[in-house]
């Protein structure tokens, strides 16, 4: 390999930047933060712009697809816009409107049940393990039936509350977060809307950007790899969110028709959190358990039955013939993705983990059979794994 003064530059330039990212870390990572903040609408309406398209581009693929009329063309792009935006607030509102009332009620349910059940937990552990005698010699003593718990709870929250500052500055930073809140999912609401309605143009400029500053290789290789993250991620939103209605859906009915009280919120529930991956199904267990325990227990463990039943033949004979392979990640896989992603970034880390670690599995997966081809990984052709029935 011959040094050129090209690869010189490049690898001297590369040193210092290292070295000036070590020396002035602190400073850099602050630096980083302050543009990830300033851009947060941008990065927040990306995301929009991008789960939205799926369903923009379904109503795109199946509303007067044969149309030749120029009003219909220039109309359907932004009625199909519309039309996705449209969906998206009426499954909100319809979540906020009937499954949180529901969820209130449980709570008051479960405070107003809670001394009975403490009575009746203490009594079972006195009758078997002598828990009043050990709790005599430890000086120590739980509460009685007649402990005011509605009052403990309004004392604790208001505690908290004048403990923070005061009710006064705790409001102002309410409404002071509210309003951010607000105008930061304004503006990414109508940055999502300009990409959308732009989209095509956006990426042949991006693309004759690239080509022109990075050349052709770089710009090739880079779209081949983004061709497979957006591969990926499709796949992967697409297939969770059909296997949360269908799993939701299916949940209910069998709720309805086993007699189990709180069917739709419950249902609403597991289907909510099935689109985390693995460790959704372990939530919606113990928080619909728990909600019916209350009542009664036995319902609870038959509902743990229940919805294990329910998950294997959803798993097994369902999800494979209606969503298909989506991601295209063996199950160990998706385990160590939902593992680390939620160490790393909590909830959002889990369900952006599968799609990354499917996209690196078949970046690699791809690589190992060029080589042993003799070939590149660029020289292979791009494999799509949309084979869900809903949105091809």
């Amino acid at each position: 390999m011959k040094l050129t003064w090209k690869t010189c530059i490049r690898a001297g330039v590369t040193v210092v930047a290292v070295y000036l990212a070590c020396t002035y870390w602190k400073a850099l990572t602050h630096a980083v933060g302050v543009a990830l903040s300033a851009a947060s609408p941008l990065i927040i309406g990306a995301v929009i712009a991008y789960v939205a398209n799926i369903l923009m581009s379904f109503y795109e693929a199946h509303f007067f697809v044969k149309s030749k009329k120029p009003i219909v063309k220039k109309l359907r792009r932004p009625a199909c816009m519309a039309l996705a935006f449209l969906t998206a607030v009426v499954a909100i509102v319809w979540l906020l409107t009937t499954v949180l009332p529901e969820l209130a009620r449980c709570v008051e349910m479960i405070v107003a049940a809670l001394p009975g059940a403490i009575s009746k937990a203490y009594a079972w552990l006195d009758e078997r393990f002598q828990l009043g005698e050990f709790l005599a010699e430890m000086n120590l003593s739980l509460p009685g039936a007649d402990f005011d718990w509605k009052a403990a709870i309004t004392s604790a929250v208001s505690f908290v509350l004048t403990g923070v500052g005061g009710a006064a500055k705790a409001a102002v930073t309410a409404v002071s977060s509210v309003f951010s809140t607000v105008v930061t999912m304004f503006l990414a609401v109508v940055f999502a809307v300009y990409l959308l309605a732009g989209k095509e143009n956006l990426a042949a400029r991006f693309t004759r950007l690239m080509r022109t500053y990075l050349g052709e290789k770089v710009t090739t290789r880079t779209l081949y790899i983004l061709r497979v993250l957006d591969d990926s991620f499709h796949s992967f939103i697409v297939g969770q969110c059909t296997e949360a209605l269908i799993l939701g859906a299916l949940c209910f009915i069998g709720m309805m028709i086993f007699g189990f009280s709180n069917a739709l919120t419950i249902s609403v529930m597991v289907g909510f959190t099935a689109l985390i991956p693995i460790a959704g199904a372990y939530i919606a267990a113990v928080a619909g358990a728990f909600m019916l325990f209350v009542e009664s227990p036995l319902s609870a463990l038959l509902f743990l039955l229940f919805l294990v039943v329910l998950q294997q033949i959803e798993g097994n004979l369902i999800f494979p013939r209606v969503v298909g392979e989506s991601i295209g990640l063996p199950g160990v896989w998706v385990l160590a993705a939902v593992t680390v992603g939620g160490g790393v970034m909590g909830i959002p880390g889990m369900l952006i983990g599968v799609p990354l670690a499917s996209a690196a599995y078949r970046l690699i997966d791809r690589d190992l059979r060029a080589k042993e081809m003799g070939k590149s990984l660029f020289d292979m052709p791009h494999e799509v794994r949309r084979k869900n029935v809903l949105f091809k």
